[in-house]
């Protein structure tokens, strides 16, 4: 991996003599407050400011400040008007934005497409404060608002539209976002070292166009640089007819499953001439291709996925019209004491005092929560932290968070005791990692406990129950408890975790996420068996005993994932039923740009193994009919879902299901007001308002058209 230089290694911009401001200005009044003339990086976001590090302009913001640039925040501004990208004037350095800590299009739409009416980001909960793909429409708004200004985009909406990618609310293939959104560089994952290295580039004078070697940057190009060496992709991964090709993924690396082992999922051989990789650049499939071709999309996906390890990965490009997007690899990751100091900046830890009394779901939410640590070494391929965060983790000290802990105790309002949670993407991955630099650099998995945790993966979770132990011991803190997602195959690897997680940090219930129990949507997940659930089950009821508690489990599960049959919800409802669960909410499958779930779903191949044209296919529900009967699977017990369950069930040859005993899925009868009557009263309803809003306007017009007849009888 390469050799960077700290985080804080950089001799501080001239603007570090204003000092440290109390709240980042989001106005003028703010700046004037500071004494200010004008700000070095302003930065755009869709989300509401809150001076907190779990929010990301917060921190990026705060880590400029530190670098000693006068940083300001247009929060939510209204698109519509250009205006409002000038409330604090013209930068002297860019213009930073983002949609926000979420996708603006997973914000604001729902699984089935439909509009979601509240935003966990906005005062008091309102929706529809920002548009739809917010990173394009705030970035081509700053451009008429300010010509001549750089601006960079980032965050988790344009890290996972960086290539082109498949848009779910479209149903079609998207360019990258650089050219739609007509930036000058896009900085993808956590980009805090990219963007202090950008910051200060720009300080000394250098040109945007100029910077081309920043690690985790993304840009526009349309040549290839003197000493640059171009391999096609398909020489990687020859799609098509490969009967003598022989399989580049079957070599044995030092990273396999088991000792002797070898797996088919993301091995890779190198080329056979020796190249310099730092000087290597990959030429993916082009936008054109991609988009015409489903099968050099799964093609471009599973390459893209293969270059992600910051140890080994190389650049990439990829044609849109006449121009490349150019991907420098991935940022290295943080240091422990890098994180730390990230989290030590003066932080209100409150929204903005603009906001007065208006209340902030999302701030609620984490206010009193702790992030440990960043990444994830799972790989599921329908979540997205992998492609934004990286798979390399990256963990605080323990006394960076018993300091966060006290500066809750004493700051946050509120406050009683206890600790919502000490988490962060995965809730026991903190400290864990390869046992060995030189594999790790190497190691092209795409998963570290798929589909067994590798041998070279440290599973100790003594540190994790050492920090649990001391944060339960600061004064004035009742209780922690943890809500982050729970890896529970990890977690079996050590009796005496579960045992101390049980014991203590568990709030009567546990959220946890089997996703499913059949093989078949399992492995398109990348996802373990169910009897690695049940081991953990076992485990958890027998400390819960043992600690003299009544606790439960809250097990979460997928509807509609690709490679999910009706006869694999069939049996995950029957097993839902055998175990007494009845679930509440149900998560339909939403596929988000990158992830390799998403790809699957819209090509139909599975890039986890080698693509040809004959490769294995992998269905996926995709008609509301479908999906919504996937979803009833999971709530069987929900009467308005038992007519539709009783005629997939006949379909199926499953009648034998249908009845009142306990063997039975959904009863023979139906609860008045329920079903099909409920769902007929409801179209009834919609039909006759859709039928008086036509009489209404057959009025209207022939209204008009009796008053242009006299007049025209009149004049």
């Amino acid at each position: 991996m390469s050799i960077v230089p700290d985080l804080f290694s950089y001799r501080q911009y001239w603007a570090k003599r204003f000092g440290v401001a109390p709240v980042l200005p989001m106005s003028r009044e703010d700046m004037d407050a500071l004494g200010w003339d004008s700000c070095d990086i302003i930065l755009v976001t869709g989300d509401a400011y809150v001076d907190h590090p779990s929010f990301g302009m917060a921190l990026i913001g705060r880590l400029l400040e530190a670098q000693g640039f006068r940083v300001g925040i247009i929060s939510q501004p209204d698109w519509r008007d250009t205006t409002e990208f000038m409330k604090l004037g013209r930068p002297n350095l860019f213009f930073g934005v983002t949609a926000g800590n979420m996708d603006s299009m997973v914000n604001r739409y729902t699984s089935d497409r439909r509009i979601r009416h509240d935003d966990a980001y906005t005062p008091d909960g309102a929706g529809g404060k920002r548009p739809d793909r917010s990173v394009v429409v705030y970035a081509q708004r700053v451009r008429e608002a300010c010509k001549g200004v750089p601006v960079i985009i980032g965050g988790i909406e344009a890290s996972l539209r960086r290539i082109a990618h498949f848009d779910y609310w479209s149903e079609k293939v998207r360019r990258s976002i650089l050219p739609d959104s007509k930036a000058d560089m896009l900085l993808y994952g956590n980009a805090e070292r990219a963007i202090v290295e950008l910051a200060h580039r720009l300080a000394k004078g250098e040109k945007i166009s100029e910077i081309r070697d920043i690690r985790g940057s993304a840009f526009m190009t349309t040549e290839i640089p003197e000493g640059w060496t171009v391999i096609d992709s398909t020489d990687i991964d020859q799609p098509g007819r490969i009967d003598a090709h022989p399989d580049p993924y079957a070599q044995q690396t030092d990273c396999a499953t088991k000792a002797g082992e070898t797996t088919n999922i993301v091995q890779f051989t190198p080329r056979t001439r020796k190249l310099d990789r730092s000087k290597t650049v990959i030429r993916l499939p082009s936008y054109d291709q991609v988009l015409e071709d489903r099968v050099y999309y799964a093609h471009a996906s599973r390459v893209f996925h293969l270059e992600t390890n910051p140890g080994n990965a190389r650049a990439l490009i990829q044609r849109h019209g006449k121009r490349d997007v150019w991907l420098n690899p991935p940022p290295v990751p943080l240091s422990t004491p890098e994180l730390d100091r990230l989290y030590a900046f003066p932080y209100t830890r409150k929204p903005h005092p603009a906001y007065g009394k208006a209340k902030l779901p999302a701030w609620e939410m984490i206010r009193f929560s702790i992030n440990i640590m960043r990444g994830c070494f799972g790989g599921c391929t329908f979540c997205s932290i992998t492609e934004h965060e990286g798979r390399i983790i990256q963990s605080r000290s323990e006394d960076s968070i018993i300091k966060e802990i006290e500066a809750i105790r004493d700051n946050v309002p509120g406050f009683t005791g206890n600790i919502s949670d000490l988490g962060g993407p995965t809730a026991n991955m903190y400290r864990l990692k390869c046992k060995s630099e030189k594999i790790e650099a190497a190691c092209r998995r795409l998963s570290c406990v798929y589909p067994d945790i590798c041998t070279n993966m440290s599973t100790d979770q003594r540190p994790l129950i050492k920090l649990y132990r001391r944060a339960r011991k600061v004064s004035g803190v009742k209780r922690i408890l943890i809500a982050s997602g729970l890896r529970y195959d990890l977690a079996v690897q050590s009796p005496e975790y579960v045992k101390e997680l049980v014991s203590h940090h568990v709030g009567g219930y546990l959220k946890i996420a089997p996703e499913h129990t059949e093989s078949g949507p399992l492995s398109k997940m990348m996802k373990p068996g169910i009897g690695v659930y049940d081991k953990f089950k076992q485990m958890f009821e027998k400390y819960s005993r043992e600690a003299g508690k009544e606790q439960y489990l809250i097990p979460y599960f997928i509807s509609a994932h690709p490679g999910t049959t009706d006869e694999d919800m069939l049996q995950l409802a029957l097993w839902l039923k055998q175990n007494n669960f009845r679930l509440d909410q149900v998560q339909g499958f939403l596929p988000t740009p990158l992830a390799i779930a998403s790809a699957m779903y819209h090509t139909g191949k599975n890039p986890l193994r080698k693509i040809s044209r004959e490769s294995e296919t992998v269905s996926s529900p995709k008609g509301i009919k479908q999906r919504r009967l996937h979803k009833a699977f999971l709530r069987y017990h929900d009467a308005n879902n038992w007519p539709l369950l009783r005629e997939a069930l006949k379909k199926m040859g499953r009648a034998d299901l249908i009845g009142n005993g306990k063997r039975h899925l959904v009863p023979s009868w139906q609860p008045q007001g329920t079903g099909d009557r409920n769902e007929t009263e409801r179209r009834s309803k919609k039909q006759r308002k859709a039928t008086g809003n036509r009489k209404k306007t057959i009025r209207k017009k022939t209204t008009k058209k009796k008053t242009a007849q006299r007049k025209g009888a009149h004049r």
